[in-house]
């Protein structure tokens, strides 16, 4: 029984989850600390990441820094080793949707999509990975969605931003599980979180939505924590460059 506990347990290993301060990465890098991992939460408000750590139950740190900055996450990486050594578990939550219909996409709302939601996970996982290979043991989890494999209206950006998220999870796997590395992504269906206030804001699509589930509902934060522990622990050593969709069955409708 203590072997099969074991299985799942994220105990002293170091995380460092980005997008730590609101919504899905909140959640992440709080129920990580609940289990035993010692956290270190990125974003770029310094005042939301306090309250987190005020709330958080654990070890934790705190590091403001906007992620989508490319020339800068070697600093950054630097940074992550110093509170509690390198991370062994990485978890890339920070997004944006710009929400921008095709005819009205602008190159800067492309390239501020692109940047943090595609570009970062690969370059800071990249600067990271050498001290997993070290080790002979990590974990790194990207952030999928719905719009990974559908298309909704005004996430042109978004949505090829989270289907590169798909091939970027299997490109990692490919390239860094041979060292004891695995490389997955969680898909969410519908939360409420700032990034889908839009959605909520209307009750009509927000029960559109849940609906077209096969649960019959609308997802919960806690709806992500045993995925996550799964893909994060021992218990996922045999699964690496995959998509696992938490969304009540939406894509399977």
């Amino acid at each position: 029984m203590a072997e099969l506990q074991n299985l799942f347990s994220v105990r002293g290993k170091v995380a460092c989850v980005t997008g730590a301060s609101s919504g899905l990465g909140r959640q992440a890098a709080t129920v990580l600390a609940q289990a035993g991992a010692r956290v270190i939460g990125v974003a770029r408000r310094s005042d939301a990441l306090a309250d987190w750590r005020a709330n958080a139950d654990g070890d934790t740190a705190a590091i403001t820094f906007d992620v989508s900055d490319r020339d800068k996450l070697a600093d950054l990486a630097d940074e992550l080793i110093k509170p509690f050594g390198a991370p062994d578990i990485l978890v890339h939550a920070a997004g944006i949707n710009t929400r921008q219909a095709a005819d009205d996409v602008t190159p800067e709302g492309w390239d501020a999509t692109l940047s943090l939601n595609l570009t970062a996970p690969f370059f800071l996982s990249q600067h990271l990975v050498p001290s997993m290979m070290d080790k002979g043991w990590g974990r790194i989890i990207n952030f999928a969605s719905l719009q990974t494999t559908r298309a909704f209206p005004g996430g042109i950006a978004y949505g090829a931003s989270k289907a590169g998220i798909g091939q970027l999870t299997r490109a990692m796997a490919e390239a860094w599980s041979p060292f004891g590395i695995t490389a997955n992504a969680i898909g969410p269906g519908f939360f409420q979180t700032e990034l889908t206030a839009a959605v909520f804001k209307d009750p009509t699509r927000a029960a559109g939505n849940a609906a077209q589930t096969c649960i019959g509902r609308n997802g919960e934060l806690e709806d992500l924590d045993g995925p996550l522990l799964f893909l994060c622990s021992d218990a996922s050593a045999y699964v690496t460059g995959q998509v696992l969709m938490v969304d009540g069955g939406f894509t399977a409708k």
